[in-house]
């Protein structure tokens, strides 16, 4: 994937939310409707940077082939007015919440590494937060039913995973509503959080994000699992260096060979708790 994955967050003003865990925290360094995260020049391994869910047009390029071919038969849910506040920029990290962090995995899920997470987390009776993407949640149902069965949390990463600044409202509608209708239609509830792909967003992403009753999560730790080939040893290290309460750690299930992520949270993982860190997830 591309340098745009690297970009560190960057944003102006600390925003409160209420949780039941403690009040997640942003940063204060960009402008309020600066889309984050710089874009990647180029597709994503070769993916769809403009394709969008159930409504794209028959012409628009082929996924890439670690994603599944979005379906048609759905379409977004029925838009309620946004509730104030809309949000101008995400969620970075959580605060007053003593030694507590965030795990999250984006762009699942992927039956060849998800159970195996799930399974680790299990273990280790610890939550986490999964944002997926629509074209993968609506190909593995029970894999986002055991996610939920466990108690962890379901948030929103996009039906296609493409660049959200470079595309119309309608489409980012279309991108956002759609999962969030896979999600509802699986688990019975729609999902309360949203990350943008490649952490790229703008003022419409907040809107339509609000719009669909959910919050914007970011993170402050990237394990860089992304890369390949992903090394489990640096995995781990990158982990231990952002440690800290309240981080939110980014990590991967889906998207390309996630092996070494596997591994890298067995590792990880009693390592955070015997530190005396207590893993969990934010809720609304």
């Amino acid at each position: 994937m591309t340098s745009g994955r690297r970009a560190v967050l960057r944003l102006a003003a600390a925003l409160g939310a209420g949780a039941t865990l403690g009040v997640l925290a942003t940063d204060r360094l960009a402008a309020p409707e600066q889309a984050v995260g710089a874009p990647p020049p180029t597709p994503p391994r070769g993916g769809t940077a403009g394709a969008a869910g159930p409504q794209a047009q028959a012409a628009r390029p082929l996924p890439a082939s670690y994603r599944l071919q979005p379906m048609t038969a759905y379409a977004p849910p029925a838009f309620r007015r946004a509730t104030p506040p809309v949000r101008q920029r995400p969620f970075l990290s959580m605060s007053g919440v003593g030694r507590s962090m965030v795990l999250t995995f984006d762009d699942g899920p992927d039956p060849r590494y998800t159970p195996a997470i799930l399974e680790t987390l299990r273990r280790h009776d610890c939550r986490a937060m999964f944002f997926v993407c629509g074209e993968t949640a609506v190909e593995n149902p029970d894999l986002l039913r055991e996610m939920a069965d466990d108690g962890h949390v379901v948030g929103n990463h996009s039906w296609s995973h493409p660049l959200i600044p470079k595309l119309r409202p309608s489409r980012i509608r279309d991108e956002l509503g759609s999962t969030s209708e896979i999600v509802e239609r699986t688990l019975g509830t729609a999902p309360l959080w949203y990350r943008a792909p490649y952490g790229a967003w703008n003022r419409y992403s907040f809107e339509i994000g609000a719009e669909l009753g959910m919050e914007p999560l970011a993170w402050t730790v990237d394990t860089l699992d992304w890369k390949e080939p992903a090394v489990a040893d640096t995995i781990v290290r990158r982990v231990h260096d952002g440690a800290a309460p309240g981080a939110v750690v980014l990590s991967h299930d889906a998207g390309g060979n996630r092996a070494q992520s596997v591994t890298a949270l067995r590792r990880y993982l009693p390592e955070l708790l015997d530190a005396g860190y207590r893993i969990t997830v934010p809720r609304r």
